[in-house]
């Protein structure tokens, strides 16, 4: 009976892996990410009750508990948490994720510390494994989350010989890591490695600056996964070990593709103290450009988009604040029926996570043929009649492209200032993520819609709709 029951067990988690490789495929098109979203869930449900099966299991009262608690705050914090805050939201998330794996690992190096006075060498290595990763993961994920909620400072926190002190933390950890695996039956150390753990996630994620937290909470994913994985050999759990490679995985890919998206290398992301609250203003080469702007209403923008004959839509992170995407639909398909061409561009990082201008789209029931990748819209803009930028800023700046001293030089951006004319709809002048003013404002083919984007997109359909 054992046998058939732990076969039956193994092919639960063999169908759960599966399920959870096909989910992640789903998740990478808006088309299908829903249905991934769902077969990872399945392959999730069926992987707890294949381990709650598992006979070494012998007390479900408080597992029962865990799982009623849990699921209540999971609901709760789907109805009630802004699409707006997903990545804090996303950043507690692997801070918990960190939490589990680091108690996991304190509590079987306990066990068998009890059970049979040492630990083996194999489980040693893994329990120190598990509380660094772990460890810097929780820690890190509740600063990111802090820096995001506006509980402390966005702007990186440096302090004189940091990084040597970071390197001294490091050098600790590995140096009572060496000891611990000589001498495992010593829990005082095994406590220090794991305080050292946890004050090093702090100090990892303080110098990094609140527009580069997207990336950081994005990594951290990643180290939640590993640390899953970890705790997975430690407790002898192939679903573990699969489960946590695959979002590691996961996680590192998505972290690579968004600095590639800002084209900094992650390095630089981590150590360059870059993305506070500093301002920066400049043209090309770093030359003063001419601040003038030109500002018009609802009435002089409706009239530019509805007797345009294509008009290129650039959503950012102003837009998802104001929850003005049901507008943005609306406007579209006003448009449309007057005979516009209508797209939509989007940029890998606009928002505060990658996806998060496809999936508020998506809620507003924009069709997945209208969104369109920067790489292949831009090569459209010279074409463009009109593109309306609605919150975005950084994603469209020239000085990506024409100053050399900027911070964020380099990095790709939608080619807004190529279309024929733009107009941007701001609450006002203020400066991105990223501190940088943006010379997108200042152009002879620019003109300013200033208000709430909800607001004034709102307007927008009731001005086309008289034309």
């Amino acid at each position: 009976m054992n046998t058939y029951l732990n076969t039956g067990i193994e092919l639960a988690y063999l169908t759960a892996a599966a399920l959870f490789i096909l989910g992640l495929k789903k998740l990478g098109s808006p088309a299908t990410a829903r249905n991934g979203n769902f077969l990872a869930a399945v392959g999730m449900l069926i992987a707890i009750i294949a381990t709650l099966l598992n006979q070494s299991v012998l007390d479900y009262e408080w597992i029962l508990v865990g799982i009623i608690a849990g699921s209540l705050i999971g609901a709760i914090a789907a109805q009630k948490v802004a699409m707006t805050d997903m990545p804090q939201m996303v950043g507690i998330f692997n801070g918990v994720g960190g939490a589990a794996s680091s108690l996991v690992a304190v509590g079987e190096f306990w066990r068998l510390l009890d059970a049979n006075g040492t630990v083996p060498l194999d489980a040693t290595f893994i329990a120190i494994l598990g509380v660094l990763i772990g460890g810097v993961t929780l820690t890190g994920s509740l600063l990111a989350f802090a820096k995001l909620q506006g509980l402390i400072t966005g702007s990186p926190v440096t302090f004189p010989f940091q990084q040597p002190f970071n390197f001294l933390l490091l050098a600790s950890f590995l140096a009572g890591s060496v000891y611990l695996l000589i001498q495992p039956a010593n829990p005082a150390i095994f406590l220090t490695l794991t305080t050292i753990s946890l004050l090093f996630g702090a100090l990892f994620v303080l110098p990094i600056g609140g527009g580069d937290m997207p990336v950081v909470v994005s990594l951290l994913n990643s180290f939640s996964g590993l640390a899953a994985s970890a705790v997975g050999f430690i407790l002898y759990n192939n679903m573990l070990i699969v489960a946590g490679a695959l979002v590691g995985a996961s996680g590192l890919i998505l972290t690579q593709i968004m600095c590639k998206a800002m084209n900094r290398p992650l390095t630089n992301v981590l150590f360059g103290a870059f993305g506070g609250d500093s301002v920066a203003v400049g043209g090309a080469g770093g030359a003063e450009i001419d601040k003038t702007y030109r500002s018009i209403d609802s009435e002089e923008g409706a009239m530019m988009l509805g007797y345009a004959r294509s008009v290129v839509i650039v959503p950012g992170y102003g837009m998802a604040v104001a929850q003005a995407q049901h507008g943005v639909r609306e406007l579209a398909a006003q448009l449309e029926k007057m005979g516009v061409d209508v797209k939509y561009a989007i940029h890998p990082v606009a928002g505060r996570m990658p996806g998060h201008m496809n999936v508020l789209l998506a809620e507003a029931n924009v069709a997945y043929d209208r969104l369109y990748d920067m790489d292949d819209i831009n090569t459209e803009f010279e074409r463009v009649d009109v593109a309306l930028v609605i919150g975005a800023n950084d994603v469209v700046n020239p000085a990506a492209r024409n100053d050399n001293s900027s911070p964020i030089y380099g990095m790709p951006i939608i080619d807004v200032d190529k279309a024929q004319h733009a107009i941007v709809i701001k609450r006002s002048m203020r400066t991105g993520f990223a501190g940088v003013d943006n010379e997108l404002f200042y152009k002879d083919k620019t003109t300013m819609l200033f208000g709430s984007a909800q607001d004034v997109v709102s307007k927008l359909v009731g001005e086309v709709k008289q034309l």
